[in-house]
C-alpha cells in the first residue's frame, strides 16, 4: 500500500513538473513574440544591425519555447532532439547575424541612438522577466536547460544593444553598433556549440 502512494506521489509531482513548465514556455514564447514585432520595426526605423538582430532571435526564441512546449511531455529522446533543433537554430541565427553586420559595414550610416536605447531598454525588461519565469527549471532536463541558454542569451545581447546605443550617440558612428552585433554573433554561436555538445550525444544513446 505504501509503495503504491509512493508511486502515485511521484506521477503526481512529475505531472506537477509538466504543468508548471508549460505555464512557463507559453508565457514566455508570448512575450518574445511580441517583443519581436516591436523591435524588429524598431530596428528597420533606427537602422541598427544590433537592435534588427536582437530582434531576430526574440522571433526565434519564440520557436524555440514552441518547440521546448512539443517536447515537454514526451520521452527523453524527444527532449534531447528539441535541444538539438534549438543548438542548430542557434548557431543559424549566429552566422546570419553575420551576414548582417557586413551589410551595416558596406552602408557605412550609424543608426539612431535614441530609437536603440529605448527599444533595447524595453527587450532587456522582458527578457529578464523571461529568466526570472525559467529560473527555477534550468536544470530539470536538457530541454529546459536549452531554453534557460536562450533565454540567458538573449540578457546579454540586450546589454550589449544598450551599451552599442549609448556609444553611437555619443560618437555618432555605426562601428558600436556593428561590433556589439559581432559580439552578439560571437555569444550565439558559443552558445550554440555548447548546446548541441550536451544534446547531440544525448539523442544518439536515445536512438541506440
Amino acid at each position: 500500500m505504501s509503495d503504491c502512494c509512493s508511486v502515485k506521489s511521484c506521477e503526481l509531482e512529475k505531472l506537477a513538473r509538466v504543468k508548471d513548465q508549460r505555464r512557463a514556455l507559453v508565457t514566455v514564447l508570448l512575450i518574445n513574440a511580441g517583443m519581436f514585432v516591436a523591435e524588429f520595426a524598431a530596428g528597420l526605423v533606427s537602422g541598427s544591425a544590433a537592435l534588427m538582430a536582437d530582434s531576430v532571435d526574440m522571433a526565434g526564441d519564440a520557436f524555440v519555447y514552441a518547440l521546448s512546449l512539443y517536447a515537454l511531455s514526451r520521452g527523453e529522446r524527444w527532449k534531447a532532439g528539441a535541444a538539438t533543433a534549438k543548438g542548430v537554430f542557434i548557431l543559424i541565427f549566429g552566422l546570419a547575424v553575420v551576414v548582417q553586420m557586413i551589410a551595416r559595414i558596406s552602408s557605412g550610416l550609424p543608426p539612431e541612438g535614441g530609437i536603440m536605447l529605448v527599444f533595447g531598454g524595453l527587450a532587456l525588461a522582458a527578457n529578464l522577466i523571461c529568466l526570472r519565469i525559467l529560473w527555477r527549471f534550468r536544470a530539470q532536463d536538457v530541454n529546459m536547460s536549452s531554453t534557460f541558454e536562450c533565454s540567458r542569451n538573449d540578457v546579454i545581447a540586450n546589454v550589449g544593444v544598450l551599451i552599442a546605443a549609448g556609444l553611437v550617440s555619443v560618437l555618432h558612428s555605426p562601428w558600436p553598433d556593428i561590433v556589439m552585433a559581432g559580439l552578439i554573433a560571437a555569444v550565439f554561436l558559443r552558445s550554440a556549440i555548447r548546446i548541441l555538445r550536451a544534446a547531440v550525444p544525448q539523442l544518439r544513446a536515445k536512438a541506440v
